[in-house]
């Protein structure tokens, strides 16, 4: 879902409106699945897909820092957290990985928090892509539709909170439109 975004950036030169700690934040949140995936010896192509999206927000990333004027900052950031990524993939405690691994949505939910803030104090959404907003909320529903019906399965009396939290989510970012 980051392509449209990753070319409105380009197209307009600009990442005006655009909240590097949101970004930051999904950069957190697509790692810590690859991390788990790697650490557990997935095969590549149940997770190459994380890693694609991965790639894409890490280069978004460096554009917002880029188009700031801060281009060495931005290749030092992503070196810096590729060589992160890649140790904790290798070397970390499986428990690390796990906590890693469970704060995934928490902190794409922080993310989409942060730059509806950004949005309201800008008075305006600057260079957020409109399509990658609404593809992103469209796989989220299909993410939330697959975990109620795995959660049903095993008689999980928590089986809806995905769900809502799709619903809890939704409701706050299409204000952000």
């Amino acid at each position: 879902a980051q392509i449209p975004q990753l070319l409105k950036i380009l197209w307009r030169g600009s990442a005006e409106g655009l909240s590097l700690s949101s970004f930051l934040l999904q950069l957190y949140a697509l790692s810590c699945p690859v991390v788990y995936a790697a650490a557990n010896n997935f095969p590549f192509f149940a997770w190459a897909e994380r890693l694609f999206t991965l790639a894409q927000t890490a280069t978004i990333v460096f554009l917002i820092l880029h188009y700031r004027g801060e281009t060495l900052k931005g290749k030092l950031l992503l070196l810096g957290f590729g060589g992160v990524m890649l140790l904790l993939g290798s070397y970390a405690a499986a428990v690390v990985i796990e906590v890693m691994h469970t704060s995934t949505v928490a902190a794409f939910i922080l993310s989409k928090a942060v730059q509806i803030v950004t949005n309201y104090h800008n008075g305006h959404t600057g260079q957020l892509s409109t399509l990658s907003l609404l593809l992103s909320c469209a796989g989220s529903l299909g993410a939330a539709i697959v975990s109620v019906q795995v959660f049903s399965e095993k008689q999980n009396p928590n089986r809806f909170s995905m769900f809502y939290t799709f619903l809890t989510c939704l409701a706050f970012l299409t204000p952000a439109l």
